[in-house]
């Protein structure tokens, strides 16, 4: 049986078990999960990192959702469709950021992280941990458009403090 017509209109319902704060004056980074949730956040504090899965409230506009095509302000002069990058219009405006777990208190619904690029009330609909196997590729091709950027996040923070990037701040 085919499903695959049947499932791609049907409505979903989404619901979020949490929030981010995040303040870059105060540097507190945090996801803070909602009290029926919190049980479930046993046994994160083993992992070092959290894959956030995160709602885009920011470009939850129906002008967002219908934007298929950007221009990347990492790569002047290139243009690619949403699914060919990061960006934060699409038709569903779900994020998803991997950070250092810096800690985690179950009791009171926190996990504690060095950063998020996500904004301070942003709705988080999951986490799961970083599992390399499942998470980690080796053999990867990149666009010509980032050829030159690292392929590690340890890497990053020194990449873009040497080069010059929009991300529309």
């Amino acid at each position: 049986m085919n499903t695959a017509a049947a499932t791609s209109t049907a409505e979903l319902t989404l619901h979020p078990i949490g929030h981010v704060i995040a303040s870059d004056e105060s540097q507190t980074y945090l996801v803070v999960i909602d009290e029926p949730y919190r049980a479930a956040l046993r046994g994160l504090d083993q992992f070092s990192h959290v894959t956030i899965v995160w709602w885009a409230t920011e470009c939850d506009t129906p002008e967002a959702r219908n934007h298929l095509v950007t221009d990347l302000p990492y790569a002047p002069g290139v243009e690619v469709g949403v699914f060919a990058c990061r960006s934060e219009y699409r038709p569903n405006p779900i994020a998803f950021t991997t950070m250092p777990v810096f800690e985690v208190d179950v009791d009171a619904g926190t996990v504690v992280l060095p950063w998020i690029d996500a904004f301070d009330g942003t709705p988080v609909l999951d986490l799961k941990p970083y599992i390399p196997v499942a998470d980690r590729i080796r053999d990867v091709s990149m666009p010509e458009w980032l050829s030159d950027w690292p392929l590690w996040m340890e890497d990053a923070g020194a990449y873009f403090a040497e080069h010059s990037t929009d991300f529309g701040d």
